[in-house]
């Protein structure tokens, strides 16, 4: 038996319709597919996509921090 929900769930779009190397759009994270006749999905899709958002958001973040502790050729460490 699904959820009642009580709030329709939010398009997460921020207005940056542009797609990555891979398909994802670089504003929200979506793929193509997630982001079609967003409205009509059923609302438990739309959860499950937002979840998989959560997920993509927290590996992009890792991997922008991982990049930032790793110094760029000819850049000196800051020992002090």
């Amino acid at each position: 038996m699904d959820q009642l929900e009580l709030f329709d769930i939010a398009n997460p779009c921020i207005g940056v319709c542009q797609s990555n190397n891979r398909g994802y759009c670089l504003g929200c994270l979506r793929s193509r597919d997630e982001r079609f006749n967003w409205h009509q999905k059923p609302a438990t899709e739309r959860a499950h996509i937002l979840k998989l958002l959560t997920q993509r958001r927290a590996r992009l973040n890792a991997k922008d921090n991982k990049n930032q502790d790793i110094p760029e050729q000819g850049e000196s460490l800051d020992l002090f």
